[in-house]
């Protein structure tokens, strides 16, 4: 097998130029060089039965057997990395907490650097430093010799780490100030409404302003772009990890053109400007499909528009990615896995309700199953499941999608939002017709969404009788990996965790900004989570008129762990910091 697929790789392209590449790229199969599947073996990453099996399918697919080993989770991703590095003789770099100079960046192309996934990061003396993800590309070695410098040297990076750093060096909004100014600031606001798409028209830089802030937004992880305008600027702020960061501020003249120029995409009235709209248009970015919704309102000083981004490529999550403790995920699955009832999920908005949703449908959606879903919107694309979408203007609305899926014959209902008695009330009566039905709801707690229902006006005994479990969460910053450092949090902040119960630490760690973490300190978010099944317990204290804090009092003495015991448990692991705690988790 081994021999076979030596004779099977081709050997790199001939050299085109003179620069000289250090260490040099070609075939990793020329005499003497072990082979990445014999290296992950001598690292003890591998067996022989596994790397066998794995060259097999390779055979049968076409694909690299690293990619292939990272599917099946034979071998982590550091541990390819680390067989490459021996194999190609490249020095490993941990490029997140490298800056690339100017000069360096100028060098490569950003088309050739996504295109290759490459990264320059230093130029000195004619030597142009740079990180590659893939030693094994046959287009490297061309593109490298063509480089006008005497010698390239190469570092090596994981996929994931080159592509955030160009994300983060190649800035979509580079210079925009400049190309504002020159190409619209000067230009009346009424020569400048785009009308149309022609290249040579006053309304295409309207046009490539607006690409290049979606573009920009989906590279810095934004879930929203916020268009506000001012008496004499356009305010564009991005929505990263929960909190909003000033991004750039653009003249005033070009604000009434860039809300035109959204309502166009979106298909919404460009001429009605006193009353709010919602609209919604679809585009690729970076070879991603983008489903971006707008909503416009009228202010004081103009129409500020709200972007909501939604990646259709991106990955759906497991529970355990998201943050579920094992234990609490234990709970969890026996809650869900009830053929009938209902289950709700609760938090504020942007506390990651959805995503938890649609992670449980994934884990407990079956082929025997009749599933469907009404939503608004459709954020995650599953192809065997029955999905809809409301639409207020033609009368679909949750409560009447809800009354049309019940004619379906469904097993599970997701519903998105529980916003209202009409809706309220028949999710109630599905769950005890012998649905399964899993809904989110706006709630500060778990047992403060019972008596969300309650206040809707379902009685307690429908209350009691249909809910099998509700879940709280919220969603916490990560202290960024690539700059962690040690500190000393502010008095009150220790008081906090001492109140808390925090265990005892004398090292506390956040971030210290860097360019992978957009100098924030932190890097992705993870979830807290309040698991509260409906026991006989809770079921009593419900139909027996408990006020919410007697109720939340036998929670807790039955087991409920609080939203505040598991930040507080993140922040003595040094995932999350106390003020990020005291920032999201508001207890008195």
């Amino acid at each position: 097998m081994l021999k076979r697929r030596r004779d099977a790789i081709k050997e790199a392209p001939a050299r085109v130029g003179t620069t000289t590449i250090e260490p040099p790229l070609g075939s990793p199969r020329k005499p003497g060089v072990e082979q990445i599947g014999e290296l992950l073996i001598t690292e003890g990453a591998l067996d022989f039965e596994a790397l066998d099996d794995a060259l097999t399918l390779q055979t049968d697919s076409g694909r690299k057997l690293g990619e292939l080993l990272l599917d099946q989770k034979l071998i982590s991703p550091q541990q390819l990395l680390s067989a490459l590095s021996k194999q190609f003789k490249i020095p490993m770099i941990d490029v997140r907490v490298v800056e690339p100079s100017p000069e360096a960046l100028a060098m490569v192309a950003e088309s050739v650097a996504r295109n290759l996934e490459i990264i320059p990061i230093t130029l000195s003396d004619n030597t142009l430093s740079l990180v590659i993800a893939d030693p094994v590309d046959p287009r490297l070695p061309g593109v490298l010799r063509a480089i006008p410098v005497a010698t390239v040297r190469v570092y090596l990076a994981s996929a994931t780490d080159v592509r955030e750093s160009i994300n983060s060096w190649y800035k979509a909004l580079a210079g925009i100030g400049d190309f504002v100014r020159d190409n619209i600031a000067a230009t009346p606001a009424a020569r400048i409404q785009p009308l149309d798409e022609t290249p040579g028209g006053v309304d295409a830089p309207v046009i490539e302003v607006v690409n290049r802030l979606v573009a920009q937004a989906l590279r810095d992880r934004a879930s929203d772009i916020h268009l506000e305008p001012a008496p004499d600027s356009v305010r564009v702020r991005y929505r990263i990890d929960g909190s909003l960061h000033d991004v750039v501020r653009l003249p005033s003249t070009i604000g009434p053109a860039m809300i035109s120029r959204l309502k166009i995409m979106a298909d919404m009235n460009i001429v009605e400007k006193r009353r709010p709209q919602d609209g919604q248009f679809q585009t690729i970015v970076d070879g991603r499909e983008l489903d971006v919704r707008v909503a416009t309102t009228p202010t004081i000083f103009g129409e500020k528009a709200v972007l909501r981004l939604l990646d259709k490529g991106r990955s759906l999550f497991d529970l355990v990615d998201l943050g579920m403790p094992a234990d609490l995920k234990q709970n969890y699955d026996r809650i869900v896995k009830s053929p009938f009832g209902m289950v709700v999920v609760a938090g504020p908005t942007g506390s990651g309700k959805t995503t938890t949703l649609y992670a449980t449908l994934a884990q407990i959606s079956r082929p025997e199953l009749n599933v469907t879903t009404i939503e608004d919107p459709v954020e995650y694309i599953f192809p065997d499941i029955n999905q809809i979408e409301i639409n207020v203007q033609s009368g679909l609305t949750f409560a009447v999608g809800l009354r049309s899926i019940l004619r379906q014959d469904p097993d599970i209902i997701l519903l998105g939002e529980v916003r209202d008695v009409e809706t309220a009330r028949i999710a109630v009566q599905s769950a005890l017709t012998g649905h399964l039905v899993l809904s989110s709801l706006h709630a500060t707690d778990a047992t403060s969404a019972l008596f969300r229902l309650l206040d809707m006006g379902i009685e307690r005994f429908l209350v009691a009788s249909a809910l099998t479990g509700v879940v709280a969460q919220r969603l916490l910053r990560r202290i960024c990996t690539s700059c962690a450092v040690a500190y000393t949090p502010a008095p009150q902040e220790l008081d906090y965790y001492d109140v808390a119960g925090g265990r005892e630490k004398s090292v506390f760690m956040h971030g210290a900004g860097c360019s992978y973490c957009s100098n924030t300190g932190y890097r992705g978010r993870t979830g807290v989570y309040e698991i509260l099944p409906i026991t006989d317990e809770i079921r009593y204290a419900l139909v027996n008129e408990s006020t919410p804090q007697e109720l939340r009092e036998v929670a807790l003495k039955l087991g409920m762990r609080s939203l505040r015991d598991e930040a507080i448990r993140l922040v003595g692991n040094d995932q999350t910091t106390i003020a990020e705690v005291m920032r999201t988790i508001y207890t008195l």
